[in-house]
């Protein structure tokens, strides 16, 4: 916030050990899909006790429940009754899901956001539903912004009870996402009209991050103050994250993960944070993270240019 001037000298030294520490961060995150697409399909992952992993599981399973419920003329949201037939479909269809890269780490975030929204509550506090920004927009006296934030309040209630029952609503899924899963099953011997009738249905925009993301536009200028967590909730602190600082959610997500300071320092610093604000975020999610009063030596442009060219999958 008014520290966008450089040092070059400085800020050159900085911006090495910056894309240093990215470049690691980011191979940890690379690996993440790799790894969990080995698990999935091994019989050892019965043994492994990683709540990640069985979230991820949980979603892909009962998402081929709801596809599977569709191609059969039901109601996804019912999943239906499994008979041994069935199961083995299911199960097939839960490997052809792990399949694709984009849906796997799409899972992998949400997993994730649903336990450090746990995390962030048993330690300090922060609702996973109802934080006191969105409180505050509720209040509004603009009738739009409060119906939003109602209506995202709804959905995030809604994510939360469907991450304990580890379940993913096909509805949830970003439009790519959505229309990828349901071509696996559609065309298939499988009821048509179903599906047709599940496509007619689809509305990205009224999803819980469609209701997230619109809400942080409809704050326009205001949505820096979703740059606190303890104010805003892991959520709309995401979601305002990624509009700001024009990254992908599921990174915004992923950098409030352990061992992923530098990206989320850079992140806020892209955003338009300087080092005060910076810190105090980086106390919440790692207090011992390093170099967050260093990071407004790089400019918010230049912040944006560094994790521009260092996206992760």
């Amino acid at each position: 916030m008014g520290e966008d001037t450089i040092d070059h000298a400085d800020g050159g030294k900085l911006e090495a050990i910056l894309q240093e520490e990215l470049a690691r961060e980011s191979r940890a995150l690379g690996s993440v899909v790799p790894v969990l697409r080995h698990l999935l399909a091994s019989d050892g992952q019965r043994l492994v006790s990683d709540a990640v992993l069985a979230r991820v599981r949980g979603m892909l399973s009962d998402l081929a429940a709801q596809v599977l419920a569709v191609s059969a003329g039901r109601d996804p949201a019912l999943r239906g009754p499994e008979d041994d037939a069935t199961s083995r479909q299911r199960d097939a269809l839960v490997d052809r899901l792990a399949a694709d890269s984009a849906l796997l780490a799409f899972c992998h975030g949400l997993a994730t956001e649903g336990l450090l929204a746990e995390r962030l509550n048993r330690q300090h506090a922060i609702d996973p539903v109802l934080s006191p920004l969105l409180q505050e927009l509720i209040a509004s006296q603009q009738p739009e912004v409060a119906e939003l934030a109602m209506n995202a309040l709804a959905a995030q209630s809604r994510f939360i009870q469907s991450q304990r029952r580890m379940e993913l609503p096909i509805g949830e899924l970003p439009a790519e996402l959505f229309h990828a899963v349901i071509a696996m099953q559609n065309g298939t011997d499988s009821d048509a009209t179903g599906f047709a009738r599940l496509q007619q249905g689809y509305d990205e925009a009224a999803g819980r991050l469609g209701l997230l993301a619109r809400l942080v536009s409809a704050m326009r200028r205001g949505a820096i103050a979703a740059l606190a967590l303890d104010h805003a909730g892991l959520a709309l602190f995401a979601s305002a994250l990624s509009v700001l600082a024009r990254q992908p959610r599921h990174h915004a997500v992923l950098s409030c993960h352990e061992g992923q300071s530098g990206r989320l320092a850079l992140g806020l610093r892209a955003a338009g944070l300087g080092a005060d604000a910076i810190e105090r975020q980086l106390l919440l999610t790692e207090p011992n993270a390093r170099m967050a009063t260093e990071i407004p030596v790089i400019s918010s442009d230049r912040a944006r240019h560094l994790l521009a060219a260092d996206q992760v999958a």
